[in-house]
């Protein structure tokens, strides 16, 4: 008991909150551009939402629109494509996390195997430069290359096929260019989570006579883990925000059996045909939608694996 009391003598008082906070004054500093430009551009437009709730007219104001409640909500859910768009926006939200959730944790994998440093990073450069091609001219390559007259596709298939007018093959279309876009650069996280594992445990494992399959199986997948849980909760916190500039632009009036998602509603009504107050209304939905899903994968995450975000 007395080299406990004489430990916690030496170790001093505990600190106050504002004292730590003076201590890394500089970091907290660091802090106050982010922090205030989050307010401004994420808060204060939260006040809008009532819109949602009120009959907006821009010449009233908001707070001068009449209030009505939850009846937007309730045009929106009797409208005959409700039903339509929002099966739309899960399933393309849910097979394109289904098919391109993987492909950034294999390629992590593959090019972490890569031991000649040039081929590697040609490699990676290769996968990295689609990302920053803008989705106006990635569609536009999609409709050059699924042309019926001298499209590269058809020329391969000997066919005069035209997809973006067929139903069934818009979700393929959309998930299969979006892997090519993003896939490559999905996977820097995680390659910088395999350089951060201990070149010791390779070395070990090669001497104890593990195959590369059992060393990625061993090593690399379980230091990949946590950061895969914490991607995959995220990305399940914006299941229903299908992109809406790839979903219009491909969008055409023969595919709409399947393209036609919320996203793409939001903006015709709120831009195309000025109902501000339906589309916030739909928008807020499909946000609410969204905060449930995080909060469920949350929880199911970290009850069977103890990684959780929020």
């Amino acid at each position: 008991m007395t080299n406990g009391k004489a430990g916690a003598a030496a170790a001093g008082p505990k600190k106050t909150l504002w004292t730590r906070i003076w201590e890394y004054r500089e970091l907290y500093l660091l802090l106050i551009i982010p922090v205030v430009l989050t307010f401004i551009y994420k808060y204060i437009p939260m006040y809008g939402i009532q819109i949602a709730f009120r009959d907006y007219k821009a010449s009233r104001g908001i707070l001068g629109s009449e209030w009505v409640g939850f009846n937007w909500f309730n045009r929106f859910f009797n409208s005959p494509n409700a039903g339509r768009m929002i099966k739309n926006t899960l399933l393309l939200s849910l097979y394109a996390l289904l098919w391109s959730f993987p492909i950034p944790i294999i390629l992590s994998l593959c090019i972490n195997q890569l031991r000649f440093k040039k081929w590697k990073r040609t490699v990676q450069t290769i996968l990295y430069a689609p990302h920053f091609i803008s989705t106006m001219v990635v569609c536009g390559m999609i409709r050059i290359f699924l042309s019926p007259s001298g499209g590269l596709i058809n020329l391969l298939l000997g066919t005069s096929i035209d997809f973006l007018t067929e139903s069934s093959a818009f979700r393929t279309i959309y998930i299969v260019s979006g892997i090519w876009q993003d896939a490559g650069w999905g996977c820097i996280i995680y390659l910088a989570t395999l350089s951060s594992v201990d070149s010791a445990l390779y070395e070990a494992a090669k001497v104890d006579g593990a195959s590369v399959f059992q060393r990625i199986m061993n090593i690399d997948i379980p230091a990949l883990l946590p950061m895969a849980i914490l991607n995959l909760i995220m990305s399940a916190g914006s299941l229903m925000n299908v992109g809406f500039e790839k979903a219009w632009l491909l969008q055409t009036d023969l595919n709409k059996a399947t393209s036609d998602v919320i996203a793409v509603y939001v903006y015709q009504l709120g831009i195309e045909n000025a109902k501000y107050s339906l589309s916030t209304a739909v928008g807020l939905f499909n946000t609410a939608v969204n905060l449930v899903l995080l909060f469920i994968v949350n929880y199911i995450s970290k009850k069977t694996s103890e990684v959780d975000f929020v």
